[in-house]
């Protein structure tokens, strides 16, 4: 949705949408008019786009990301601009975390900093899986990655192939109804209908993982927060991204009752907060 920066009090706005090609666009506008008691459906016009076209200026979109100096994230479909430097190979497909994101570069900035050899990882929204396969370029012995999407599971598989990390180092697990019903807002349809491919033994372990970083949005990490933090080791890091900075004080407002020695750390108006699990 755009105003026009010199905006008037016209009160008019611009709304971009994507339909797929078969759509009916004049029966989805009217419908939308209607839903919100407009007499008259509001003038459009509709473009045709190329499917293959997209998906080469998409790729050509995504450049190499040096998220700090000797850390690069690395699309797939081009080639490291330092081949000594560690490099994380991406292709996101339709999962978030391209490593262009600063969450996702704050989150990052962060493991490298607590990795020091061994420990167990636990990505708690791990969409693209940028932050479990870093873990393991660190030095962790084990990342395990939790997602509500089917699709992001898929996406950090391929990701974890393309970084030679097999499932014995990196366990993907796709997340039961019952633990993601504030997750998803109680949407199941969304949900893989068969999850045992998946695995679900590794929910149950709580108190397990030396580090967990959670970066998904607000409204999950206020609901699910005892969830997430239960699964870090008493005295473990826990990091909590995916927020705006002028919501930062109610995440730690949340985490200080499960959190000591809270620090946030901002980059572009995004926050990521950190602290120690209290015994």
């Amino acid at each position: 949705m755009d105003e026009d920066d010199d905006f008037d009090g016209s009160n008019e706005v611009c709304i971009d949408s994507i339909f797929p090609e078969c759509e009916d666009v004049d029966m989805c506008l009217s419908q939308a008019a209607n839903s919100i008691g407009l007499k008259e459906t509001p003038p459009y016009e509709i473009h045709l786009g190329d499917q293959g076209d997209w998906v080469r200026k998409t790729q050509e979109s995504f450049h190499p990301v040096e998220v700090t100096e000797g850390l690069w994230i690395v699309p797939e479909w081009r080639s490291p601009p330092d081949v000594q430097a560690t490099n994380i190979i991406l292709n996101p497909g339709l999962a978030f975390g391209t490593g262009e994101h600063p969450t996702t570069k704050l989150c990052l900035l962060l493991l490298k900093k607590l990795i020091k050899g061994e420990e167990l990882f636990l990505d708690y929204g791990t969409g693209s899986g940028v932050l479990a396969i870093a873990a393991l370029k660190f030095g962790a012995a084990l990342s395990v990655g939790f997602d509500i999407d089917p699709q992001a599971i898929t996406s950090a598989r391929h990701n974890a192939i393309l970084n030679s990390i097999g499932p014995e180092a990196m366990e993907l697990h796709l997340v039961p109804d019952k633990t993601c019903s504030s997750w998803t807002g109680g949407r199941k349809d969304e949900m893989v209908k068969d999850q045992s491919c998946y695995g679900t033994e590794v929910i149950s372990g709580t108190e397990k993982y030396d580090v967990v970083i959670a970066n998904i949005l607000l409204n999950p990490l206020l609901d699910l927060a005892d969830h997430i933090v239960s699964y870090a080791k008493p005295q473990a890091v826990v990091g909590i991204s995916g927020i705006i900075a002028e919501q930062c004080s109610r995440i730690v407002d949340r985490y200080s009752m499960l959190l000591e020695d809270i620090s946030v750390s901002e980059m572009d108006g995004w926050t990521c907060v950190s602290g120690r699990k209290k015994i």
